[in-house]
């Protein structure tokens, strides 16, 4: 049976696709004794409960990952130390930052990529089997590129993961490639899946945008939340928005929203490190009941949820699908 995953009635009289936690944000930005901000993070189903990777800035706002276990993946429980990584499929497992991470279940262990900094910001991967040991691979990409997400499970016989080629800084360009790989190590096939939208038809993402959390099947082809952004005068905004991707060869997009499905529009999205931020990192879903959660970053400084029915998400990015 399909796991039970955090969930709330959407409210009264609410008229849009998707709807916030009334208790958000769910993690703080100090609930470690060293962070300054906990964001941008990302949970699977795991035992009897969650599991979960997170971004944890300390107060010298040094980037790096942190493990968490949660019962009902609403309340957690945050390693107070980052991952200590191991030898996985290469002896070279330095960084100089680790931020942004997503994680999924493949096969027999769980995948995590983050943003990985490696003269420069690149894709880091690793795999754990308990949370509690984790073996870092090689870098899947030269610099610089960022948002990796890896689809849960192989396409064609391949590792398929999505990703942001960028620069070394706060990019003001972006869209999303694919890349594939026989072994999780060596990793080519890159294949352009979505570009920014011309401003004049959905300016929300006319800057960059970016894959936000790991995509799922549903009858329509793969669901897959992102990130748009624009420059505005008072700095980039970020929303999420989300596509349908074809279950046999992803680099094509069936749908993709026009209009945002959450944009920044409460003081915990508004106002923190990096005001106007929403980005998704997580979806957990129950399909049998026709439910997702989405968990987001918000303003860079704390981590909320978000609901939806999946068929009503699917409806709307169908009738509302740019050209």
């Amino acid at each position: 049976m399909t796991k039970q995953i955090p969930w709330q009635e959407k409210p009264e009289g609410c008229t849009d696709v998707m709807w916030r936690y009334s208790k958000n944000p769910i993690i703080s930005r100090n609930a470690i004794p060293s962070s300054n901000s906990i964001f941008n993070s990302a949970v699977v189903p795991f035992k009897d409960g969650f599991a979960g990777v997170f971004r944890c800035d300390n107060k010298a706002v040094q980037m790096n990952i942190h493990a968490g276990f949660s019962k009902n993946g609403m309340d957690w429980e945050i390693n107070h130390h980052p991952i200590l990584m191991q030898q996985g499929n290469t002896s070279m497992i330095s960084s100089d930052y680790k931020y942004d991470p997503r994680v999924t279940f493949i096969e027999d262990r769980y995948w995590i990529t983050w943003c990985n900094g490696y003269h420069g910001p690149t894709i880091g991967i690793a795999y754990t089997f308990d949370f509690v040991n984790f073996y870092q691979c090689e870098n899947a990409f030269l610099p610089f590129n960022r948002n990796g997400v890896l689809f849960p499970q192989k396409i064609n016989g391949k590792y398929a993961m999505l990703s942001r080629p960028s620069d070394n800084g706060h990019t003001p360009f972006g869209d999303i490639f694919i890349s594939y790989s026989p072994d999780m190590k060596y990793w080519g096939e890159h294949r352009n899946v979505m570009q920014t939208a011309p401003f004049e038809e959905s300016a929300w993402q006319c800057t960059k945008i970016g894959a936000g959390s790991v995509p799922f099947l549903t009858e329509e082809g793969w669901l897959m939340f992102y990130h748009g952004v624009i420059n505005t005068c008072n700095g980039f905004r970020y929303s999420m928005g989300a596509a349908i991707l074809d279950k046999d060869t992803p680099e094509i997009v069936k749908y993709r929203t026009k209009p945002y499905l959450l944009a920044p529009a409460v003081p915990y999205e508004q106002t923190g490190d990096v005001p106007n931020v929403v980005f998704p990192c997580a979806a957990l879903h129950n399909t049998e009941e026709d439910k997702v959660a989405v968990y987001y970053g918000a303003a860079d400084t704390v981590v909320a949820l978000a609901f939806g029915k999946i068929s009503e998400i699917i409806k709307f990015t169908k009738e509302n699908t740019l050209p």
